[in-house]
């Protein structure tokens, strides 16, 4: 048998993805199924009664009386609100589309575009789910439909959102790992700060997660698509 030919240089050389670039979603379906799972099995919890809603009702008394001041627990809970975490997400979206447009990116509107949509979602989604599960609040709020927390979703969908089409403009893995630490401690400070202050039931927020994930499953999606698309057009060295 003859040996095969070595291969050429330019097959030997495979290009790297570029350091700044987004690493592609793997199995973004599986993710959301399982969040939607997730979901489905916190709304029939709550709705039944079943026993995580009694475990909720005693984790939230718990955590109302940690030593954590009111005012700090108020100013993290109002970094949910829409009038503070839309425009986060806003002025990123569009200084990314601008960078994406500037650099020749293919489809450089698309990331900001999911990002802006999955913001959309939102009061699609959580609204008519506070109608149908009508959960009443904690002590000392009226009324019901607190199920699941719209600040929570709207926190987590606005700064995950915003972190993820940051991530592109990022050189090297540590600084995209930080930009994720800080996006999610961002978050459950702001889970801790509705639950602190009694404005939501613990399992509100964490349902709120849930359904936020989902959502963010399109931008990153979309991030991927918009920089592979983008990089598979420049020339190797």
């Amino acid at each position: 048998m003859s040996a095969s030919p070595p291969p050429s240089p330019a097959a030997r050389s495979v290009p790297a993805a570029p350091e700044g670039r987004s690493p592609a979603p793997r199995r973004p379906a599986l993710v959301v199924s399982l969040c939607l799972l997730a979901f489905a099995l916190l709304t029939w919890q709550v709705v039944a009664g079943g026993p995580l809603r009694r475990a909720d009702e005693r984790a939230e008394r718990a955590l109302t009386g940690s030593r954590l001041p009111d005012r700090a627990a108020e100013l993290l809970a109002d970094l949910g609100n829409a009038t503070v975490a839309v425009p986060v997400l806003v002025a990123v979206a569009a200084y990314t589309a601008w960078r994406a447009r500037r650099g020749g990116t293919d489809r450089w509107w698309l990331p900001a575009a999911a990002g802006l949509l999955a913001m959309a979602a939102v009061p699609v989604l959580v609204v008519p789910l506070k109608v149908l599960v009508a959960r009443t609040g904690p002590p000392g709020m009226a009324g019901d439909g607190y199920f699941p927390s719209g600040h929570t979703a709207t926190a987590a969908v606005a700064y995950g959102a915003a972190a993820l089409l940051l991530l592109p403009l990022l050189r090297g893995a540590y600084g995209r790992r930080e930009l994720l630490i800080g996006c999610c401690l961002l978050n459950v400070a702001v889970g801790f700060g509705l639950v602190r202050r009694g404005y939501h039931w613990p399992l509100d927020v964490a349902a709120s997660w849930c359904l936020s994930v989902a959502l963010l499953q399109v931008v990153l999606v979309a991030v991927s698509r918009s920089t592979r698309r983008s990089s598979s057009r420049t020339p190797s060295r």
